[in-house]
């Protein structure tokens, strides 16, 4: 066993680091994730949660360092999405005299996952809770947060917050909590979690956090990636941002390109950006980039520029995989415009224009084109464009603030 994994006197994780892992249903992992599970012992024994199903060997090696795993007596199921529960069937293999705690709406995920008919199911409802002995086990209901079977597991007498996917992030590592790792490498991959997975339930991620801050926490143990123990006020003063998908004073240049002159388009943009000055200006080509990173780039930029030439009458393929990607995340409160160059046909850079009206940005100007190739008077009208997403980035984040 990996040592440093006691968050308190008998309780200590017992997960599955995976190294490798590269790609969560679409979402880069760059560098790798966890799938952590937890073992409460007491008078009463009680694991909460399981990890992926490949892994359920090594979860029971973990839990044998401590315990049999036939002497556990409650298995917790804070959410039945197989990164956590997959390994729960094999796992009360092994664990004959457990029962499975979750509410109503896990049971039901659950038994349409697989069959579930021999399992012994101990449904529990929002604020409800359970005795371990000296340790209770209290059950809070978290719908889209983000299922909604979802719930939390709070533990009032060591101030422990099992907080399932919430406040959590794909990475890989041997340590266990946040004061051991590089904090701003933890909240970039926070970040970069709530953009790909939370961005969509900012609405209910805001009532949970409203819920628990009536719970007396000092510890916040995630399922996936490192404890937090140290840096709470960060990371929570981090999700209220998010939440509401805070503007900076920050522009976001994104584009796909044929023969180079969308390209040119974009430099002019951030040139414009650039010497208006006052906000950050991110540039991403995005068959250099992946929609992992363009959706954390976009949850705090104030102001977008998305361009596009035509390729059979459409966008290019990637811009519409890009734009179908942030249709799903909803990003809130953006204003930018789109641009590009067509040959016979504008409906490039119009269909860009068209999902921007769908995700209900608002439009700072009507689609910027090029026949072809970009001229002095276009590259200079894309400067002036990009100028204009600048001050209006900057006008954006003082808003807010105010």
């Amino acid at each position: 066993m990996i040592e440093g994994n006691a968050l308190r006197e008998g309780i200590h994780w017992v997960g599955y680091v995976d190294w490798s892992v590269r790609d969560f249903h679409g979402y880069h992992t760059a560098r790798g994730s966890t799938y952590n599970a937890y073992l409460v012992r007491d008078a009463k024994t009680a694991l909460i949660d399981t990890v992926k199903g490949p892994y359920a060997a090594d979860l029971l090696r973990h839990v044998a360092a401590y315990v049999d795993p036939a002497n556990i007596d409650y298995i917790v199921c804070n959410h039945a999405e197989t990164d956590h529960a997959g390994a729960l069937g094999e796992v009360l293999q092994a664990c004959p005299r457990a029962e499975v705690v979750c509410n109503e709406k896990c049971r039901a995920a659950l038994s349409l996952h697989r069959d579930t008919s021999a399992w012994r199911f101990r449904v529990v409802r929002d604020g409800e809770t359970l005795s371990l002995g000296r340790r209770t086990l209290q059950f809070i209901d978290t719908p889209m947060v983000h299922w909604p079977e979802s719930m939390f597991t709070y533990l009032p007498e060591e101030k422990i917050l099992f907080s399932m996917d919430a406040f959590g992030q794909h990475y890989a590592s041997s340590r266990r909590f946040d004061d051991e790792e590089s904090l701003d490498v933890v909240l970039a991959e926070a970040k970069t979690y709530w953009a790909n997975i939370v961005m969509p339930y900012g609405k209910q991620v805001a009532a949970v956090l409203e819920k628990a801050a009536t719970l007396d926490i000092e510890t916040i143990a995630p399922s996936h990636g490192i404890v937090w123990r140290k840096n709470l006020p960060a990371i929570l003063a981090a999700y209220k941002d998010w939440a509401v998908c805070r503007p900076h004073a920050k522009v976001l240049i994104a584009y796909d390109t044929m023969w180079g002159s969308t390209a040119k388009m974009a430099r002019a943009i951030e040139e414009g950006a650039t010497k208006q000055g006052g906000a950050e200006i991110r540039v991403h080509f995005i068959r250099a980039s992946n929609i992992t990173v363009l959706a954390t780039e976009i949850l705090d930029a104030a102001t977008v520029a998305l361009g596009s030439p035509t390729l059979n009458r459409t966008m290019m393929p990637e811009m519409g995989g890009l734009l179908t990607y942030y249709k799903g995340l909803r990003p809130l409160g953006k204003a930018g415009f789109a641009f590009g160059s067509y040959g016979w046909a504008k409906n490039g850079p119009n269909d860009v224009d068209a999902a921007l009206k769908d995700l209900k940005f608002e439009r700072l100007r009507e689609p910027l084109t090029a026949n072809y190739v970009p001229d002095d008077s276009v590259l200079d009208a894309c400067r002036d464009a990009g100028a204009h997403l600048a001050r209006k980035a900057v006008e954006m984040a003082e808003a807010f603030e105010g």
